[in-house]
């Protein structure tokens, strides 16, 4: 048995087809949907690339890995997917984007050679690397990794200092002259790449590849796309397959935000500029083509997995890693808790018998990114981890089982490193956001200011926030239990099992201790003798 996990960046759950979406038709993905369990509510540990994977490849919120924020590494020693899996005989392998970052410097201090075996697992957050592309350029980022593609372009007669960035993400203007996909004007031109050539393309061939080379021993395979994540530059014909006429409405209201961070949120760049109505219409289209490109390669990829039998041994799980604001809230990019970017969607297909019964079917049960790990850990019959893995198993609720689940779910949000932050004015120690959501009310918890509060029953398009109203000063103070309730749990001890410190528990002392028994008689009341060379 192998399992799939497919992974769009930055794609929006409602600009699916199968999650209900009329501005664009997703059909591979719907199919997909249709052998498996579509999950309504589903939400990232963090509305942001680096620290949402970071919670996927562990199991575990950011609060408890660290890497709170994009380039803030993973430290070294934190358990990963892949070392949970790779101690049961399953190989975890990467084709795509992890936004991992290594922590060099705690590898530095414990002597590990970061081109060794051991240094590359822990550089590549527990994946074996087939190929890494996080879809940037040397310039831009420095820690790249996009070499294999831009090898991938040279010998397909797409030359240059940056094949990705000269091909991938730039156009031909009315002009003749190159312009840069890097600016939101260059979106409605198609990338000079041609479509069979381009990352999405290229990254499917690679994962069918991955498959074709395996044999009989077990996999994971995390084929994860750069795609729907800016640049918004898509080749043609997929560049002008939608205009402004196909988007949905923008969903926001005049004078919306009366929160003291949103009101000087919503005054940075990329939120000024996406809220232009002039810039989401040249811009969605595009975002649009992307996903519809996205889907059209899924199609191939789905096609080899029913034709090589595959689908009969493999669980796929599709997935994004976080949404997109587009405007919405008067808000661009990614970032803070509204549905649009913390919600994402989730399709898994379960090849197995058991899950005959909800194929097909939706769930509306409460779903963090957390859960896939464990539910990974489950499908190749691993030992439960929960003293690692904050996640919960879908398993269950994958084979129609009635099971108790979690009535409330987390988020985080670490950002200090944005410019809202000094706008404010809060310490950079002081700038974080929590986000308790209970399938209704979404309450986020901001450090030294009110709270937002969100009424989704009666407001599913989250634009008033009841955060200051004193009609829900109770909702305000249950929420805010719930959140310190969390803080509460162990986030840190994993070293020890609950079977482990049971075991203690019973033990008592170590052998040879003894502590605070009066006399010899004591002690053999509890089975317990002094050691030989002692006289009785």
């Amino acid at each position: 048995m192998n399992v799939l996990w497919i992974m769009a960046d930055q794609l929006r759950w409602d600009y699916l087809s199968c999650y209900g979406a009329k501005h664009i038709d997703t059909p591979n993905i719907d199919n997909l949907a249709a052998k498996g369990v579509r999950f309504n509510k589903t939400y990232v540990q963090s509305p942001i690339c680096g620290p949402s994977r970071m919670s996927f490849y562990t199991g575990r919120y950011p609060r408890s890995h660290g890497a709170t924020w994009n380039g803030f590494p993973l430290p070294v020693g934190t358990p990963t997917l892949g070392d949970h899996l790779r101690e049961i005989g399953v190989t975890s392998s990467l084709v795509g984007k992890t936004h991992m970052t290594a922590d060099v410097d705690g590898m530095r201090r414990l002597g590990i050679d970061p081109d060794s075996k051991i240094g590359s697992l822990v550089s590549e957050g527990g994946f074996e690397v087939f190929v890494r592309d996080d879809g940037t350029n040397a310039v831009t980022y420095k820690n790249r990794h996009a070499e294999d593609y831009d090898a991938y372009l040279r010998a397909h007669g797409m030359g240059g200092d940056s094949p990705w960035e000269e091909w991938a993400n730039t156009a031909i203007g009315a002009d003749g002259k190159k312009k840069s996909g890097w600016l939101l004007e260059t979106a409605p031109l198609p990338a000079r790449v041609p479509k069979e050539h381009s990352e999405t393309a290229w990254l499917t061939t690679r994962g069918i590849e991955f498959m074709q080379q395996q044999g009989d021993d077990p996999w994971l395979c995390h084929l994860s796309y750069i795609k729907p994540h800016w640049p918004y530059l898509a080749p043609a014909p997929y560049n002008d397959m939608y205009t402004a006429d196909d988007l949905p409405d923008v969903n926001r209201r005049d004078n919306e935000h009366d929160h003291p961070l949103m009101q000087q949120w919503e005054k940075t760049r990329i939120c000024e500029n996406f809220s232009r109505k002039d810039v989401r219409d040249m811009v969605a289209p595009v975002y649009m083509g992307l996903i519809k490109e996205l889907d059209d390669n899924l199609g191939r990829l789905f096609e080899y997995l029913e034709t090589s039998g595959r689908m009969k041994d493999t669980m796929v799980v599709f997935c994004s890693d976080h949404g997109d604001n587009m405007g919405d809230h008067w808000l661009g990019e990614k970032d803070l808790f509204y549905d649009c970017s913390a919600r994402i969607p989730l399709i898994v297909y379960d090849p197995r018998t058991a899950a005959d019964a909800t194929r097909g079917t939706s769930s509306d049960a409460l779903i963090e990114g957390i859960d896939l790990a464990p539910t990974f850990q489950d499908f190749f019959e691993g030992p439960a981890k929960p003293h690692i893995y904050e996640g919960r198993s879908l398993e269950p609720l994958l084979h129609g089982k009635d099971v108790q689940w979690r009535d409330h779910c987390i988020s985080e949000y670490d950002y200090a490193t944005r410019d809202a932050r000094r706008m404010v004015g809060v310490d950079q120690l002081d700038a974080r956001l929590v986000m308790v959501f209970d399938g209704r009310w979404k309450y986020v918890h901001v450090e030294t200011m009110r709270p937002m509060l969100f009424d989704l029953e009666n407001d599913p398009d989250e634009l008033h926030d009841l955060g200051a109203d004193p009609a829900h000063t109770e909702q305000v103070a249950r929420l805010k239990e719930l959140h310190f309730d969390w803080t509460r749990q162990h986030h840190q001890r994993i070293t020890r099992p609950a079977a482990i410190v049971e075991a203690m528990t019973d033990d008592r002392e170590p052998e040879g201790i003894y502590i605070a028994h009066i006399d010899q008689a004591g002690l053999e009341d509890q089975g317990l003798k002094m050691p030989p060379h002692i006289d009785a």
